[in-house]
């Protein structure tokens, strides 16, 4: 039987799901980036390979900030943003979704429905307060593990107010109400309340949240930002089952709807060769023109598969050898920009 797979790729956390013909899942796994997206996809793909053994694939979907990354590596048959494998996703949980809260570690994103149909969303653009990054930090700062700080917020019986519009501000406020003496799931149930306020003004932007609500990404497993969110909002909020790997599995979803409609073979290079080739990708400054494009190049098992970055299209041509930008021009020694 055929089986899809989806990969979203964040600068947080990578996610990969498998789901067979009937859109079951097989297998997920829910990883930290660690700033090595190519480590962590070859680690999920380790763990694919040793649970499942080389499965047949007959499509893949990435996702994600690393999504052109991914997609390389793994032979990927489509490739799209995280909002519309979000949407696919939530639609594939709750036909009858109207609204999707997603906050994953670096970003946070609203998508409206209609009908089932999305119709908007809004990102963050300029404050992290509320994302999965900026509670691990608080979470450390206050000595309390991660998994176990929504459960200190729910023991609140007194939330603290603190100053959430901005993520320097409430950190500082924090600090500030710390210092006074009052208790951590004052504080903590204080500052969750704060950051969904932040996450209704600078996200959704004042738009109606229309039920069903589901909240999804890495922060929807603190039950203290859900239940700030329930208190705001006066209504129930829905965590669904996969609420970790939605991106992953929304790719999985639109790989699966790729193959249906063109049915061809799949690119997908195999569970067991992504998980022990190597991969480097590398950039050269083209100094031919005024333009100075930066150009990025993927060598796996040491060729180059891929290359992009040029305006006027020259270096789309795999063949033409990119060695002599080794140095740059003005005779300094000094080498180009090279990240491995």
């Amino acid at each position: 039987m055929a089986n899809f797979i989806g990969i979203d790729v964040g600068s947080v956390t990578t996610k990969v799901v498998l789901i067979d013909q009937k859109e079951n899942i097989l297998f997920d796994t829910y990883l930290r980036t660690e700033g090595g997206p190519i480590q962590a996809i070859q680690r999920a793909f380790r763990q694919l390979y040793e649970q499942l053994g080389e499965v047949e694939v007959a499509g893949v979907g990435t996702t994600g900030s690393g999504r052109r990354l991914a997609g390389i590596m793994v032979g990927a048959d489509i490739v799209k943003n995280e909002i519309t494998a979000h949407a696919v996703a939530a639609r594939w949980v709750e036909p009858k979704v109207g609204t999707v809260i997603d906050i994953g570690g670096q970003d946070s994103k609203i998508i409206f429905f209609q009908n089932g149909v999305p119709i908007g969303f809004n990102m963050n653009t300029v404050c992290a307060a509320g994302t999965g990054s900026f509670l691990d930090h608080q979470a450390v700062r206050l000595g309390i593990p991660i998994e176990q700080f929504g459960e200190y917020a729910l023991k609140s019986t007194n939330p603290i107010k603190i100053a959430g519009r901005c993520g320097v501000f409430a950190e500082s406020d924090l600090i500030h109400k710390q210092q006074m003496g009052y208790k951590k799931e004052d504080l903590i149930a204080g500052l969750c309340l704060a950051l969904v306020g932040n996450y209704l003004a600078n996200v959704a932007r004042g738009r109606k949240i229309e039920p069903v609500v589901l909240f999804q990404g890495g922060v929807a497993a603190n039950v203290g930002m859900r239940a700030a969110f329930e208190q705001r909002l006066g209504m129930e909020i829905v965590v669904p089952g996969p609420f970790k790997v939605m991106g992953a599995l929304g790719a999985a979803l639109l790989a699966k709807r790729n193959y249906e409609r063109r049915r061809q073979p799949s690119k997908f290079r195999g569970a067991a060769s992504i998980a022990s080739f190597t991969c480097i990708p590398r950039t050269f400054t083209c100094d031919d023109c005024p333009n100075n494009c930066e150009v990025n190049e993927v060598y796996i098992a040491g060729e180059l598969v891929s290359r992009w970055g040029s305006r006027c299209g020259k270096w789309n041509n795999l063949n033409l050898s990119s060695a002599d930008r080794s140095e740059n021009r003005w005779g300094t020694g000094l080498k180009i920009s090279r990240s491995s």
